[in-house]
């Protein structure tokens, strides 16, 4: 899981152009592979408390900019 966010990150950061459409083309495709509900928060600079299912959360930094999701709902 943590993998495929890496790296899914990497090819957003490269293809879109601002942090709304990074986290959008994350969460959909956590989605298609791990089903619903994920959550995907992407910034430089934010703080993040939040409830998530057990074993369905990641967080990374990728550059200056971090990546937050969680499954919850």
């Amino acid at each position: 899981m943590r993998v495929d966010a890496q790296n899914w990150a990497a090819a957003a950061i490269e293809s879109k152009s601002d942090e709304k459409e990074i986290s959008r083309a994350i969460k959909s495709k956590f989605e298609v592979k791990y089903g619903p509900t994920w959550h995907c928060i992407v910034g430089t600079d934010f703080k993040a408390f939040v409830t998530h299912e057990s074993k369905h959360f990641v967080f990374f930094y990728h550059g200056k900019m971090a990546f937050c999701l969680y499954k919850a709902g």
